[in-house]
């Protein structure tokens, strides 16, 4: 018979998270049930903050690995170390988790190397082992541990996507930037801008949004619109806090730039 400690009451300082749906009740779910979970959405729509504001709220220690082209099995579990003129283990973030009962969350995991999807995959159905061949060990994973991942399906090149037997091993949930009151609301409280000041600069960016695609691979982030507002906040001129979060950041080609200026011009030259 399983076993989870009672949900705690929600630490008053826990990452700020706004819901725009059932996300929260989901993750509980999933984290009660033992499943791993699946986020899949744009970048910087909320899906980091969101983690971390439901492990405080799970009160469950959370590991957070950024992959990369680089990023091994071993980088994971963990390796031999010289310390101390001595030999010895240390664990990598995953096996801390995993002895810990933690909540370990890999971002854009499809950026690792392949090794890393067969290291998961113990862990990712009814077994929920994680093998340690360097110690000889076989951890089973405790009811309180999480294996959460995400990656942006709109970003990935068609060699860097996850395999259907790997997709299948997760319950999953698509992320987005919020409704455009909530993401006003997100941005004000974030930054102490004014929400009506804040108010036009998500307008601007549901435009520039629209140019995902064509001429711009990635849209304006949520957390990019939180920049501009602090740094408006702050005291900086609108114009150079826009040109320093909402253009580039965003883009290289000076064409692109000079059309982003044209529009953020438009609405608050």
């Amino acid at each position: 018979m399983t076993h989870i400690a009672p949900l705690p009451e929600l630490d008053q300082e826990a990452p700020f998270y706004q819901p725009v749906g059932n996300e929260c009740a989901l993750f509980e779910q999933a984290y009660q049930q033992r499943l791993p979970l699946l986020l899949k959405g744009p970048t910087g729509c909320g899906k980091t903050r969101f983690v971390s504001h439901m492990a405080a709220k799970l009160g469950r220690p959370l590991y957070t690995v950024s992959c990369h082209d680089d990023l091994t099995a071993a980088d994971l579990t963990g390796r031999y170390l010289l310390q101390g003129g001595e030999t010895r283990w240390v664990d990598g973030p995953l096996t801390r988790a995993v002895r810990e009962g933690g909540i370990c969350y890999l971002d854009e995991v499809v950026e690792a190397r392949k090794d890393v999807t067969v290291v998961l995959h113990p862990l990712t159905d009814d077994r929920r082992l994680l093998p340690l061949e360097r110690t000889g060990e076989l951890l089973e994973a405790p009811d309180d541990f999480m294996l959460v991942v995400s990656y942006n399906p709109g970003y990935q090149h068609i060699l860097k996507s996850l395999k259907p037997s790997t997709r299948q091993r997760f319950v999953a949930m698509s992320f987005d930037f919020p409704p455009p009151e909530v993401e006003c609301g997100i941005v004000a409280r974030e930054s102490g801008l004014p929400h009506e000041r804040c108010a036009a600069l998500v307008n601007l960016a549901t435009r520039l949004r629209e140019l995902k695609g064509q001429d711009l691979e990635e849209g304006v982030s949520t957390r990019l619109l939180v920049y501009c507002a602090t740094l408006i906040q702050a005291g900086m001129p609108i114009l150079t806090a826009a040109r320093a979060t909402l253009v580039e950041p965003l883009t290289d080609d000076l064409d692109v730039q000079e059309g982003l200026m044209e529009a953020i011009n438009a609405t608050f030259g």
